[in-house]
């Protein structure tokens, strides 16, 4: 978003102080807080997933962008989807979809071990009385 701020297609820049609806935090604040749950979510399921974990990171994306429109936007008192107008919509999607992609590149080289690859099954001991 703060390169399309930088060349003049978004009305704000990506990371500002200034309190954003619904709970008047500093927009950088509630942007690292849903970015870190959808992550979270994210790294929750990749042992689930199937396939490329990057390419993974774009429905991830997607799903940010329809909450992102048809949730936060309502409760901001903002029209939903931008009021279906296309240059802001697609703004927003593809902020979104790098971000996807991000979180699919990055996480895979935070975890200690290869994520997909089988573990040994969980054996019950018992201890010694």
């Amino acid at each position: 978003m703060q390169i399309f701020f930088w060349l003049g297609v978004a009305p704000r820049a990506a990371f500002g102080v200034a309190q954003v609806p619904p709970f008047n935090l500093p927009m950088v604040v509630s942007l690292t807080f849903w970015g870190a749950l959808y992550g979270g979510g994210f790294g929750f399921l990749t042992s689930r997933l199937r396939g490329r974990i990057w390419l993974n990171g774009l429905p991830l994306g997607l799903l940010a962008t329809l909450m992102a429109w048809f949730v936060f936007q309502p409760l901001k008192g903002l029209a939903a989807a931008f009021g279906w107008q296309a240059w802001p919509m697609l703004r927003s999607l593809i902020a979104w979809e790098i971000w996807g992609l991000g979180v699919g590149i990055i996480l895979p080289l935070l975890h200690p071990r290869r994520i997909g690859a089988s573990r040994a099954p969980w054996q019950r001991t018992t201890l010694a009385t």
